[in-house]
């Protein structure tokens, strides 16, 4: 690994943000940073971009359907906030219309993966790994963009999970970080008790590769202060708050993040779902204010970022029994960035009504979720080599989003 140098502060930067530079090598021209967020549980798309245009919506879901924006029996605040006359945002993704509004927000439709398991366990591991079933390569999908495209970055934040354990689409060849939080590597601020620790590590790992890097890591991450870290607009306070602040925080600082991996849980919303409030809404809420946040945060580096959201599966078109949805098919992703073809909703609309749905009555998959990722790494990520990140598929690229 090369040596990572600390260069110093001008005056005209914040104090909590230090510059790393790395040594050049002969290599392909690095593109954007890519923020990957994974909506685990499979997240019920059409409560979140609503098709209030389909009359059908209404009558699968009595209970749960968000009222149409023009809906003079409720109040404004509890109808759906309409993007293009056909669809439109949950009322509490209200925070997003500003990114939507300067076409740097895309919405891809009726996205998904061929697998029709409908388990948790298994879409996840396919749609992380990149293939259509267990005969593919065992590493992840970004795992093997890092090991395609050489970009000379040495930096042990190259890749970084955030969380206690990288994501599995982080897994391959290239070695990539686990961070929960950037304060635990300060030890509460005690610099006796970092001193003490690093010189401790240092004992244990003075010949362990993998251990220099946990220490570069460290030292790395010292030198920023999360506390002296301040955002044009407030973070959630909630894990995925916190986790998107942390990327800003490192994409700002430079430290040579390429990629971030982010998880938001609990979306397996079987019971009690919750319509224009309750859990579904809570979990959107949160969703959509980290967004918008991080892309108030990062309004400057737009240019230079694509976000992009991604769920295993959607639910079931219909409501259950227990005012719920059941797992489902067809899904739904976002993108934001600089470069997106925003302000529109993408793909091909399949519909709700008889005879549209497939399966025990989902929503069908039009667009493939790799024809999504595979733009983003051709377009933004300079990586033509989706036939080794998704072998077998050969993706469709008419643009999608960008």
């Amino acid at each position: 690994m090369e040596k990572i140098m600390v260069t110093t502060l001008t005056q005209t930067l914040p104090t909590w943000m230090p510059r790393l530079a790395f040594a050049p090598q002969n290599t392909a021209p690095r593109g954007d940073t890519l923020v990957v967020i994974f909506l685990r549980g499979a997240a019920d798309v059409l409560n979140m971009v609503v098709p209030h245009g389909e009359e059908s919506y209404y009558r699968l879901r009595p209970s749960l359907g968000i009222p149409r924006p023009d809906d003079g029996r409720k109040k404004k605040e509890d109808r759906v906030i309409d993007l293009d006359g056909f669809f439109g945002f949950h009322p509490v993704m209200h925070s997003l219309v500003d990114a939507w509004q300067e076409k740097q927000l895309a919405v891809i439709h009726a996205c998904g993966a061929p697998d029709e398991s409908r388990s948790h366990f298994k879409a996840m591991e396919l749609m992380e790994r990149g293939v259509d079933d267990e005969r593919g390569p065992a590493s992840g999908w970004i795992g093997r963009h890092l090991a395609t495209l050489n970009t000379g970055n040495s930096s042990p934040l190259r890749a970084v999970g955030m969380g206690t354990r990288p994501q599995r689409s982080l897994s391959g060849s290239v070695p990539v970080s686990a961070l929960r939080s950037i304060a635990d590597f300060h030890l509460g601020g005690d610099p006796r008790a970092l001193q003490q620790m690093r010189a401790a590590l240092s004992t244990v790992y003075q010949n362990d590769v993998m251990g220099q890097e946990t220490l570069s890591i460290m030292d790395t991450l010292q030198e920023l202060d999360p506390t002296g870290y301040q955002s044009p607009l407030n973070y959630p306070d909630s894990e995925f708050g916190l986790a998107l602040k942390q990327t800003a925080m490192l994409i700002k600082a430079e430290v040579g993040l390429e990629v971030s991996a982010i998880d938001v849980g609990g979306w397996d919303t079987h019971f009690a779902q919750g319509s224009v409030t309750g859990l579904m809404p809570t979990l959107m809420k949160d969703l959509a204010d980290g967004l918008a946040a991080f892309h108030a945060d990062m309004h400057g580096q737009m240019k230079n970022l694509t976000v992009v959201t991604m769920s295993e599966f959607g639910r079931r078109a219909s409501e259950n029994g227990s005012l719920g949805t059941d797992h489902g098919h067809g899904s739904m992703m976002m993108v934001m960035g600089g470069n997106v073809d925003g302000g529109k909703v993408h793909g091909e609309w399949p519909g709700l009504g008889e005879g549209q749905l497939m399966g025990p009555g989902d929503l069908a998959v039009t667009t493939d979720y790799r024809d999504v990722l595979s733009e983003i790494l051709m377009k933004r990520l300079n990586n033509p080599a989706t036939n080794e990140i998704f072998p077998e598929y050969q993706p469709k690229m008419p643009n999608v989003i960008l």
